[in-house]
This record gives C-alpha cells, structure tokens and sequence, in this order.
C-alpha cells in the first residue's frame, strides 16, 4: 500500500508522542505496510491509544473506521478524534 508525502489528515495536539507510543506506532505501521489486515493496540487506561491512533491515521492518510465496544467509549472517542483533527469531518 503506497503511502501519500502529503497526508489530508493533520494532527493538532500540543504533545509529542512518548514512552512506547512511538514504538508501537511504529510497529503497527509496519504491520498495516506489509499488508496485515487486522492490527491490535493493547494498553492500560490512559495509555495513549487514542493519540497513537490518531498518529498512524495522519501518517497512512487514509480516511479510518474506528470501532467501540460501547457508546460511552465511542462517544469519547469521537470527541477526542474531533480535536485531534479539527480540519477532518469526524462522524
């Protein structure tokens, strides 16, 4: 899967990733590059996930379907994917 220089979806945060985040952003990057087509992020609460998500979005530069197990998390995460990407349509 080739991927865009010019990614249409532009991260504002005021952090940086940290800890394993780049890691793990990394590793999963590699996994969705060789074409795996099922990917898991693992982590405690308040990890990072989201943010972590929201990093290899803007790098693959591909629109992304997030799910959620419950309407309580899907609601956060669409909040938080909303600031992450205040330029995007987040629905």
């Amino acid at each position: 899967m080739p991927m865009s220089d010019v990614s249409m979806f532009h991260l504002h945060s005021e952090y940086d990733t940290a800890g394993d985040q780049e890691a793990a952003i990394d590793r999963l990057m590699e996994q969705i590059e060789a074409g795996q087509e099922r990917c898991v992020l693992m982590g405690v609460t308040g990890s990072g996930k989201t943010f972590a998500m929201a990093n290899i979005i803007q790098r693959l530069g591909l629109p992304t379907l997030i799910l959620s197990h419950n309407k309580t998390l899907a609601r956060q995460l669409w909040q938080e994917m909303s600031e992450l990407f205040p330029e995007n349509a987040v629905e």
